[in-house]
Order: structure tokens, then C-alpha cells, then sequence
């Protein structure tokens, strides 16, 4: 993740991969999830060394980091959220941007005369859960980051705008403020048309922003989390318009970086509990089963502060199976606990099946949270986001 989602997300899904962008004017022509593995598309290239690198702390700038930043080889804006209609209807969303250089940038290059001349392209998923009508829609889109099909810029008046073909987020414009975003998508009859507040200040994840995902030097991303965006709009289901309110994350990562060596995949949280507080980690699964030392998290106060959590303070354990119609096997749902926080939470997605059949298969989805603070009860809901299973020999 995100995912790295990182989330988170965490290294995120790299799925834009140049062979793909080259191979399609907008929409691939036919399924390409067979074609790709997690370790393939997320390896390090021969190229890397001609893009930025997240190698040290920086300082931040809003909002000017909102926008992009096309001398990194990738970045992403990831939104998910649970709302809630009049009549209690529940739902859970995920809309998300991914932007990949295909070639580096050449000094002193003249530009290219071409309207379809381009050295980035973009993807972007998004998918619905119907929390009640138990259904899970989601979909896929490629297109070239020019002849206006997709892109992403901040423009001087301080307007966001991130779109491939008629998904969009935008917002600002106003005194030079970013938000409120606006989010819309839809297809087959599935859509979301809703405006995200800013609520809390961003976090800042990892040391200042800067997320290291190995002992390399400059494997690591710039990486900053929304963590609670009051929400409301409409989600279409089926032709019927429904009002809704609620809570999105948006989770912004750029980098130059790769996965680390023996890593197979991740499983990132973004959770938001009913004491006002928010919990994002990410666990970093190595190939012998063991979690990789730079897996870490970040606790939000209700006040907006935010602490470190490190993978030595974490016990995060897998229970039960779930078996995806790809044949995929996920943890059914999982038990969390940071003892040094008082904090033990289970983890239980809201619908089993939220599985995206994409280019690379993986498992993203509204989850419940239930368990204790210092003793006290606590509840809440969030997103959850698990790859590298469908890969995985062991899990099968």
C-alpha cells in the first residue's frame, strides 16, 4: 500500500508498470491479471538511479505536496472510507490514483511535438462494498498521462486535480486551500460522487514523512496520511442514489524505491476508532513467514498528534483462512495488540469476498474493530489491505 498502501501503502501497489502503458492508448484490451506477479512489478529497475530518491528527511509543504511530484518514479493518492445513508445502508469505497514514470526525464531534451507523447502513465481502481446487499464491485483503468485521458497537477490558484478519463479528485482553488476534494467515479451502474474535508492535520509517517522499506539507502518513501475526513455525497448502487456521511483516509506516498529482499507482500490497516483516535500499520511479510524489522505504524491522537509505533512493539496474528474464487487464500481476520499502548483490537472484515480481480490480484476492503484501551471498550471501523497471497505457496 496501498494498500502501500507502504499503505501504506505502504509500498503501495506498483502496478503501473511501463510494459503496460506502452501496450495501451487508455484501457487494456483484455485482462492482464495473469501476466503479473507482486515481486515483478515492484523489483528494482535498471533506470532507478536516474530518479529522486526519498534518502533523508524533508520538509513538507502544503499545499504544494498534494500535487505531484514527476521526478520520482512513483506515487499515489489513496482514498478509501465508510459511510452510512439515512436508512442505515452501509457501504465502504476505494478510489485510488497511481501515477508511474515509464522513462526518466532527459536534461536539455527538447519536448516531443506528439499530443500523445508521454513519460508517465497512470492507473487507477476503484470499487464499492454494499456492506448490506453483501456485493463487492470493483474495477480497473491504464491510460497514458496525456491527450487528456489522465493527470495530475496543482495549478499556481492552488486547484488539485487527479483524474484518468472521468475519475476524478479535485478540489481548491479557493485562497489557495486544497479541500474540500471532491471524489467522483462510476461504471456498470456503481458510483460515488462525495466531498472529503480536510479534518485532522496530515501525519506525517516515519521519521518526519520519510518511510524507510529497507536498510538501502533511499528505499524509502516521502509518506504523509489524512487520517479522518468527515464525508458526505451520494453512492449509487444499481441506478439508486443514496445520501451518505461518514469518514475517509487519504494516504499519499511518492518514491523511488523497491521491495525489499525477501518481502512477499503486506498487510496494511488504516483504522479509525470511536475514541477519536486513528491506528495505521503496516506489516511487511517476509518470505519464511517472519514480519521484515521496517514494518511500522503510526497511533493519531484525538487532538491530531501522532507517535511511532515500531514493528518490535506489535503483535499482529492471522486467524482463519478465507479462500477467494481466484484461489487466493487471506487471514479471515486479525488480532492486533500493541501492549506498550494499552491497545488489543480485533479485526474482521465487514464482507469476506472484497478481493480486487486486477492486474495483481489482492484483498482491500471495509473491515469492524472491536476491543479494548487501557481496559475500556473501544469499537470502530476502517480499511484493510492484504497482498502477495495470491502468490504465496503457503497460504494455499
Amino acid at each position: 500500500m496501498r494498500a502501500w498502501r507502504a499503505a501504506a501503502l505502504l509500498l503501495g501497489l506498483l502496478v503501473l508498470l511501463g510494459a503496460l502503458a506502452w501496450r495501451a492508448a487508455a484501457r487494456p484490451a483484455a485482462p492482464l491479471a495473469a501476466s503479473l506477479s507482486l515481486r515483478e512489478t515492484m523489483g528494482a529497475r535498471a533506470d532507478d538511479a536516474l530518479y529522486a530518491r526519498a534518502a533523508a528527511p524533508r520538509a513538507f509543504a502544503f499545499p504544494a505536496d498534494h500535487g505531484p511530484h514527476p521526478e520520482f518514479r512513483t506515487e499515489w493518492w489513496y482514498f478509501t472510507g465508510n459511510l452510512r445513508a439515512e436508512d442505515g445502508r452501509a457501504f465502504g469505497y476505494q478510489l485510488t490514483f497511481f501515477r508511474q514514470a515509464v522513462a526518466p526525464e532527459e536534461p536539455g531534451a527538447a519536448p516531443r511535438a506528439s499530443a500523445w507523447a508521454t513519460r508517465q502513465v497512470y492507473l487507477a481502481h476503484f470499487a464499492l462494498s454494499d456492506l448490506d446487499g453483501r456485493r463487492f464491485r470493483a474495477f480497473e483503468r491504464f491510460a497514458r498521462g496525456a491527450a487528456g485521458l489522465a493527470g495530475a497537477e496543482l495549478t499556481p490558484a492552488g486547484q488539485l486535480r487527479v483524474h484518468l478519463e472521468d475519475w476524478r479528485a479535485e478540489g481548491g482553488g479557493g485562497a489557495g486551500a486544497v479541500f474540500p476534494l471532491r471524489l467522483r467515479a462510476a461504471e456498470e451502474g456503481v458510483a460515488i460522487d462525495l466531498e472529503l474535508e480536510l479534518g485532522k492535520p496530515p501525519v506525517l509517517q516515519g521519521d518526519g514523512g520519510l518511510s524507510a522499506k529497507g536498510p538501502e539507502p533511499g528505499n524509502a518513501s516521502y509518506y504523509y496520511s489524512l487520517t479522518r475526513m468527515p464525508t458526505r455525497g451520494t453512492v449509487t448502487v444499481d441506478g439508486r442514489a443514496h445520501e451518505v456521511t461518514g469518514n475517509s483516509w487519504m494516504d499519499r506516498e511518492w518514491s523511488t524505491s523497491a521491495l525489499p529482499a525477501g518481502v512477499v507482500g503486506w498487510d496494511w490497516f488504516a483504522l479509525q476508532l470511536d475514541d477519536g483516535s486513528e491506528l495505521m500499520l503496516y506489516q511487511l511479510r517476509r518470505a519464511d513467514g517472519t514480519t521484515d524489522p521496517f514494518s511500522k505504524g503510526s497511533l493519531v491522537a484525538p487532538d491530531g498528534s501522532a507517535s511511532p509505533v515500531s514493528a518490535a512493539e506489535l503483535a499482529l496474528e492471522p486467524e482463519g483462512r478465507w479462500r477467494a474464487p481466484s484461489g487466493a487464500v487471506y487471514p479471515a481476520r486479525w488480532r492486533l495488540a500493541i501492549p506498550s499502548r494499552g491497545l488489543a483490537l480485533e479485526v474482521e472484515p465487514v464482507l469476506a469476498d472484497q478481493e480486487l480481480p486486477v492486474s495483481i490480484r489482492y484483498w482491500e476492503g471495509a473491515v469492524r474493530v472491536t476491543g479494548t484501551r487501557d481496559g475500556r471498550p473501544v469499537a470502530g471501523a476502517g480499511y484493510l489491505e492484504m497482498t502477495g497471497y495470491a502468490a504465496d505457496p503457503a497460504a494455499r
